[in-house]
Order: C-alpha cells, then structure tokens, then sequence
C-alpha cells in the first residue's frame, strides 16, 4: 500500500481516506478496531500484506473508518457509535459510486459488512466476515487477553504486545505496520477520541450500549431472513479473542437462511488470520468469488 494508492474523499462533510488499486470487480476491505481505542490504533493500512495481491485480480478499495486512521472523527459525540460507522461506509460506497462489491470486514469491520448487507443489499455482492466476537453470539474475550496490556498505552511498545497477544505468530507483525499505528495514535484527533470514548466514559455509556441492542436486532434479522447474499465466513483456528466456537456458532446462523454460505478456517493462525497467512487468505477469497460468476 504505497502512498501513490491514497485518495481522499469527502462523505457527507467526513474527509476520509482509502487506498485504491487494481481492475476488475470492486472489492471493499474494512479494517477492524474502534476510534478511541486505547489498545491499538487500526486503520487501512491493517490490510497491507493482502492489498497488493489482490489487486492483481480486482478493483480494491481499503477504506479508514469513521475517526479511525486519517479519518475525520464524528462531527459530535452522537456520531460514537457503530451505527454511525456504518453510515459512514455506506456513504464511502455512495461517494463514489460503486455500485455492487465484494465486502470484506475484518473484527469490527465485518460487523460494518454484515450489517451494511442487511440495510443495503443493492450495494453488495457478497459479504465476507473475518475473525470477528462483534458479530458473533456470545462475549469475546478481548478483556481477558489484554487485562495487562502495558503502559502507557498506543505507544510502539504496547501496541506491538497487543498485537503479539491477537496472534498465532508475530511474523505478521511488521515494522512499517507498528510505525504507521504509533503515528495514528499521536494525532491530536485520535488523542481528541481516546479521550472522550476512555477518560469521558463514552464507551460504556453510549458505544457499547448502543451496539448491544443493535447487534440482538442483527442477529435476529440474520436468525429470520439470512444475509441473503454469498457470504463466506474466515476465522483463525487460535484466535484467542474470538473464538473458533463463536464462529461455528455464527456459521449456524448464517447458512440456514443463506444455502451460499461457506466457511473456512486457517489453521495456525489467530486474530488477524488473513495477514498471518496471506497467500491463502487471498487465494480462497479469489476462489468463493469467482465461484459467485454466472
């Protein structure tokens, strides 16, 4: 992901920035985290291992969220939620006309391209999941695995032993991708976010909760009428945050409704499945989207 692949775009007032590379069918990615996270600062460039490869074969979009990378923040404390998110990225999609795409959400992310799917299917093809407690039932166990994350946070040092903590193997763990995430984390918009979503509260009392109700009502919806639309589902078999058992458990849901659903598991391999194993991750999802062609 070279800085000739970078764009900018203004949705609705939000200057947000994505790279973009390749021909041939859309393919959006969605990185995971959150703004305001204290943990690790994600952004697009999350998808640097795979980008480049797969632009051999497609048109590929990577998109930094809403107040994450350098995306604006909300415009207002309203705008901390995942809905709003979500609204963000359909807009990304709107802004430039993109017609249908391949969406793939990584974590949080592939909460985005589900519920994306859900509210507006004339802007999908297929949806792929990756690795992600957001969207599965039951709890992740992200409190468990980083309770004694070092300090002082989203400095080089600890976010690296986040990211060694997610992992199966750190030999994804690269040095441009450690320093890209320190210097999202000292930008004074993602100290403005740290601030109100950790020292201000606005996690607990307004993120999560709003997300709890959404993600039932998204369970329910997938539950009743599937995403109806070719979905493949990808997990790391040693994911220590999301479990293998919530991904059966989403994989249930998902192909009772939805006969084109798949799923495929990494072996060796942990939260961050597709750059710890790359070639494999971009060679399946190059084959369930070709499998998708008339």
């Amino acid at each position: 992901m070279k800085p000739a692949d970078e764009r900018f775009v203004d949705v609705d007032g939000i200057r947000t920035r994505y790279f973009e590379k390749g021909t041939g069918e859309n393919l959006v990615l969605i990185h995971g985290g959150v703004f305001g996270s204290n943990e690790a600062a994600d952004c697009s460039l999350d998808w640097g291992l795979n980008f480049d490869a797969l632009a051999r074969w497609f048109h590929v979009y990577a998109l930094d969220k809403l107040g994450q990378g350098l995306t604006d923040n909300p415009p207002s404390d309203a705008g901390y939620t995942m809905a709003a998110t979500i609204s963000h990225a359909i807009g990304f999609l709107e802004a430039l006309g993109l017609g249908e795409v391949h969406l793939v959400g990584h974590s949080r992310g592939a909460y985005v391209a589900a519920r994306m799917t859900l509210e507006r299917p004339d802007l999908v093809k297929s949806c792929i999941p990756v690795d992600t407690n957001t969207l599965a039932p039951g709890m992740g166990r992200n409190h468990i695995v980083f309770a004694d994350a070092p300090e002082p946070r989203l400095t080089r040092e600890s976010q690296r032993w986040v990211l060694e903590r997610y992992s199966y193997s750190d030999a994804h763990i690269t040095d441009d991708w450690l320093d890209a995430a320190t210097e999202i984390a000292r930008l004074p918009k993602y100290r403005e976010s740290v601030e109100k979503m950790v020292t201000q509260g606005l996690r607990k009392s307004l993120f999560l909760t709003r997300h709890a109700l959404q993600k039932d009502e998204t369970l329910g919806r997938i539950r009743e009428q599937g995403l109806q639309k070719p979905t493949l589902l990808v997990w790391g078999y040693n994911d220590p945050t999301a479990t293998l058992a919530q991904g059966l458990r989403l994989f249930e849901l998902l192909c009772v409704q939805e006969r084109r659903s798949r799923m495929h598991i990494i072996n060796q391999a942990g939260h961050f499945s597709y750059r710890e194993h790359p070639g494999e991750f971009n060679e399946v999802l190059r084959g369930f989207i070709a499998s998708q062609r008339p």
